[in-house]
């Protein structure tokens, strides 16, 4: 799943064609180790992602628009300072490594041309994103490195940059195909694929494991065990792709149908086991592979903190109502202490202050005598009364237990329904929203700077079924209310999983009889947008929007039904969505 160096080199290729002579808009980083370039020329307007993330450092146009915090950091305003309005000059790449250099002619303060180069390293966890001026001092960069981080360079402002050490590669773009094949016999103990590996320069593991694929139809087999004309062939195939500039844009899917991997080779090497599409560009390639995955992780990662509230509350909460029912179960045992009491009184006469135990005949089980120990101290009325007030006690603490404890109930489900809507937010302003619920609810602090700045609030999502029913489903449990309660009608259909987390989703009847068919695909969309979503089945509530009520003071999301239906079904994710 690495960006290789080969695939860098098509990227810039494509670059070039595209957006060489550019102006530079505006300037955006929608987190700490990503920019976005936005980018004029007389073609059009185009996106320029840059990603320093360990896991998916990559370099491509985008077609999708990135949501940027509010405020924006102070390294975007530094680059904004020195990239706003400058020119895209040149677009550079060291060999076939996977460093890329974008030049830009730019004008400083006082009015002068200036060059300033972006430096974009794609180098695994050490990938960053490095802001250099004429002169090759550093500006500033995503990710500064200080002596403590490494020991071989410096990338702090002020530093002359220095390129990383280069690896002691063949490059098939400059090099003849017979000299890698003598560079990979050399290891002669070594895997075919890892021969490849640390032999030829800009190729990635799949690609490694295709070269081995095609030279011997195997894998994992020994570099030995193959003639060097074979492995000759397969380095030739790299060289022709390479210098007649015709990749393979391939995407291979896993056995979930969820791609893991791409390359500039056609894949061979799984048979016909694992699905292959193919894009029309690396940079289109690129941002369909990484858009959906990052932009879940981006979303969990600017909502970790609320993931750890909610945990932290949810144990609080768990804690409280063990401790709870502990007290609950300790009242069990009230009613002999008011047994105690009525037997103490109805035989003062025999009883006097100073005996230890009191043995009194039960007449509420056949006058059995029963021993009652006491304090000596007391006198028999007194020794009484404390029973009765123990007994009065452990009465009113049952009642309240009781309601705490159903309380604290209501809590563990409303914390299980926000943590189901924040698993499924994706936007700054969807985890906005959640985090100011939290704020109203009294479960988080609000920050210092006063109230957040809420965002607009996006739509529900919508759904159409195979009939043609609008199918509405909240985002949130505030949505959720609002949707239910006031967007609804009477009569349309509001579905809902049973005992799982979800959100609540809607049947617009519109003036017409929804039918079963339309309520089975709603209730696999709503089991799908639950806790409960990789369940084989799901058992979904249905009934009509009048039947829906929300008790008073009740937590947002909260609602009550008597009148209902049940059918079960597997959750499914809609293909046809317009997600806002």
């Amino acid at each position: 799943m690495a960006l290789d160096g080969i695939t860098l080199h098509f990227v810039k290729t494509e670059l070039e064609q595209a957006v060489l002579g550019a102006r530079v808009e505006k300037v955006h980083q929608p987190s700490k180790a990503e920019i976005v370039l936005l980018l004029r020329t007389r073609g059009g307007a185009f996106r320029l992602f840059l990603s320093a993330e360990s896991a998916s450092a990559r370099v491509h146009l985008t077609a999708y628009p990135t949501e940027n915090p509010q405020n924006p950091p102070m390294l975007c305003m530094l680059f904004r300072k020195h990239l706003t309005g400058a020119i895209l000059s040149g677009i550079r790449q060291a060999g076939l490594d996977r460093i890329l250099f974008l030049d830009f002619q730019a004008t400083n303060e006082i009015g002068d041309k200036v060059q300033v180069t972006l430096c974009v390293e794609i180098t695994g966890q050490h990938s960053n994103i490095i802001l250099i001026d004429g002169n090759g001092k550093i500006l500033d960069a995503v990710k500064r490195v200080d002596e403590t981080k490494s020991s071989v360079r410096e990338v702090l402002p002020g530093c002359m940059y220095v390129l990383p050490p280069r690896q002691d590669k063949i490059n098939l773009l400059t090099e003849p195909a017979e000299q890698a094949t003598a560079r990979v016999q050399l290891q002669k103990n070594q895997q075919l694929s890892k021969a490849f590996m640390q032999s030829v320069e800009g190729i990635s593991p799949i690609v490694s494991r295709e070269l081995a694929h095609l030279a011997a139809g195997d894998c994992t087999c020994a570099v030995d065990g193959v003639e060097a004309q074979c492995i000759t062939q397969a380095l030739l195939q790299v060289q022709t792709v390479l210098r007649q500039s015709k990749p393979r844009y391939c995407i291979v899917y896993n056995e979930e149908e969820k791609p893991f991997d791409f390359s500039f080779l056609d894949i061979t090497q799984y048979g016909d086991f694992y699905k292959k599409t193919y894009a029309d560009s690396f940079c289109a390639l690129l941002d369909a592979f990484y858009f959906e995955r990052d932009r879940a992780l981006r979303a969990k990662r600017k909502a970790g903190d609320l993931y750890k509230a909610l945990h932290t509350l949810k144990e609080r909460t768990a804690r409280k109502i063990s401790n709870q029912q502990a007290e609950l179960s300790a009242c069990a045992d009230k009613e002999q202490l008011r047994i105690f009491a009525e037997l103490i009184n109805a035989n003062q006469y025999a009883l006097s202050k100073g005996m230890p135990v009191y043995e009194v005949p039960n007449y509420y089980e056949n006058n059995e005598i029963v021993r009652i120990a006491v304090n000596p101290a007391f006198s028999p009325a007194q020794n009484a009364q404390k029973f009765y007030k123990a007994y009065k006690k452990a009465h009113t603490a049952e009642k309240m237990l009781a309601g705490l404890i159903e309380k604290g109930e209501q809590e563990l489900l409303y914390f299980d329904s926000v943590l189901d809507a924040l698993s499924r937010a994706d936007t700054e302003s969807e985890l906005t929203l959640i985090r100011q619920e939290l704020i109203e609810g009294g479960y988080l602090k609000r920050k210092k700077g006063g109230k957040l700045r809420l965002p607009k609030e996006l739509p529900p999502y919508k759904f159409q079924t195979s009939e043609g029913f609008t199918v509405l489903v909240g985002r949130n449990n505030t949505q959720n209310d609002k949707l239910t309660l006031k967007t609804a009608k009477n009569y349309d259909m509001w579905l809902h999983t049973q005992n799982f987390a979800g959100s609540h989703t809607v049947i617009l009847s519109e003036k017409r009889e929804i039918t079963d068919k339309a309520i089975v695909e709603a209730a696999e969309i709503a089991a799908f947008f639950s806790s409960a979503k990789e369940a084989k089945k799901v058992p979904v509530d249905y009934t009509f929007i009048k039947n829906i009520k929300k008790p008073v003071g009740a937590k947002p999301g909260k609602v009550i039904y008597h009148i209902y239906n049940t059918v079960y079904v597997t959750p499914r994710n809609p293909e046809a969505t317009e997600k806002p």
